[in-house]
């Protein structure tokens, strides 16, 4: 039996031999971890769903308010290099509208249950890990230590990343593009296609920031290694370009290079990531 397919019966059985944790048992064991970590984010989204205001106002309008710091640092960067206000970005103005009657409300549920979710996203790894754990040997719980910081803060990165740098980058372009110069077109959109948008990125962005934590398992569970990812480097970086595509909504280049950067810099951490796991793996066998 290889070890992939060890590891996935150890899953099934919760780690214990299947005449001790027959099929059932081990649906109600997964369905328990599921509960909670349902309630912990009905009770996230019902704290933000109570501060929605502050929250709309503060975060979720951010990335559309002229004073948002981004623009303020890259203004204040644009002027110390030198640069006059090359990367000041034009003012923006952004009326959004509502084109149902319970589009606001709905809005609102959809912020609050995002909100919920991020808050709550430590105590969620947590509970897909306690389902994980039962199933890894001693040998391989020793080289999980610290699982979920690590894979919460990669992810908050990326969330962070998303929201102060791409989504000001694709609001304050979308926000000043027209076409032809009579000024007829009112640029008016939808709040829920806002929300829609900048969901997007700053959830894409944390997925992808995730690479070097899937690099690492699937390194583990020898299913990748450090030559397949140098091998097929050039066609990563396609796909890559096809994720910062997708991850920023703006055809500006200059916003999908700053996606593309980062993520082709956690690729090659990747690759050095898998190295050493295939080091430490031949170190044991020798």
């Amino acid at each position: 039996m290889s070890e992939q397919q060890s590891f996935i019966k150890r899953l099934r059985t919760g780690g214990k031999e299947e005449s001790e944790m027959s099929f059932i048992d081990h649906l109600e064991a997964l369905r328990w971890h599921i509960v909670r970590a349902v309630l912990a984010i009905l009770i996230s989204a019902i704290v933000f769903f109570i501060y929605i205001d502050e929250i709309f106002d503060v975060v979720i309008m951010g990335p559309t308010r002229n004073d948002f710091i981004s623009y303020r640092v890259f203004c204040k960067m644009s002027h110390m290099l030198g640069m006059g206000d090359s990367l000041c970005m034009p003012p923006m103005k952004m009326s959004l509208q509502v084109t149902s009657i319970s589009g606001t409300f709905m809005s609102s549920i959809t912020i609050a249950v995002v909100g919920g979710l991020l808050l709550a996203l430590p105590f969620v790894f947590l509970e897909i890990w306690k389902f994980i754990r039962p199933a890894l040997k001693p040998t391989e719980l020793k080289y999980t230590r610290g699982i979920i910081f690590w894979v919460t803060l990669f992810f908050f990165i990326g969330v962070s990343f998303g929201y102060f740098m791409l989504a000001p980058f694709t609001f304050n372009f979308l926000s000043n593009y027209t076409i032809g110069g009579m000024g007829v077109i009112d640029y008016r959109p939808t709040l829920s296609d806002y929300l829609d948008t900048l969901i997007d990125i700053a959830l894409g962005a944390g997925i992808a920031f995730e690479l070097p934590m899937a690099t690492w398992l699937l390194s583990k569970l020898g299913i990748i290694t450090p030559g397949f990812l140098r091998t097929y480097r050039k066609y990563a970086y396609v796909v890559l370009l096809v994720l910062a595509a997708i991850i920023t909504p703006s055809p500006d280049w200059g916003s999908q290079l700053i996606v593309v950067v980062p993520l082709v810099m956690l690729y090659e951490i990747s690759i050095v990531i898998a190295a050493r796991i295939q080091k430490k793996k031949d170190e044991e066998w020798e």
